[in-house]
């Protein structure tokens, strides 16, 4: 039987970008983009997130299916839910303190993104609730460069651990 360590670092080799939001001011409207720079240590140009561990926020794709049912709409746009990155293909909590690439840029994972109040205002009532355990990652970034919708999401191999080392 495997080992835990084991099993929490075998992650699919790759998932794909398949949405850029940036929020360029608190409570502004999204503005979607095909590409973005990512710039080290900062975020995303043009999105008000910049320094800290939440220079990025992703959510996952596979996710917006089930928080739409819980709010009973048919689809959610994923602009309502003010996260920069839709990334399909990666169960993205497992990114947590990994390091992956998307387009040019290497991020990295520092925790999960909590949903805010405006959920219930964006999906209607019990959006917050809706959105609980669904609301992807956050990721600061440890080198820039250009991210593009269609880019490919890769998970850099993992450091190994202190009693590996020879």
């Amino acid at each position: 039987m495997p080992e835990l360590h084991e099993l929490l670092s075998h992650l699919p080799d790759t998932g794909r970008l398949e949405w850029i939001g940036l929020r360029p001011a608190r409570l502004a409207s999204i503005e979607v983009v095909e590409a973005v720079d990512a710039v080290t240590d900062q975020g995303l140009a043009g999105d008000r997130a910049q320094g800290g561990k939440r220079q990025v926020t992703l959510i996952q794709a596979e996710h917006l299916p089930v928080v739409a049912s819980l709010c009973g709409r048919e689809r959610v746009d994923p602009s309502l839910l003010r996260r920069n990155l839709l990334v399909r293909g990666i169960n993205l909590l497992a990114l947590k303190d990994r390091r992956f690439r998307i387009g040019d840029a290497l991020l990295e994972g520092t925790g999960p993104c909590p949903p805010c109040s405006r959920m219930e205002e964006n999906l209607g009532a019990f959006g917050y609730q809706a959105m609980r355990g669904h609301g992807g990652i956050t990721a600061r970034v440890v080198s820039g460069g250009r991210i593009s919708r269609g880019d490919a999401v890769v998970v850099e191999p993992a450091e190994p651990a202190p009693e590996q080392l020879p």
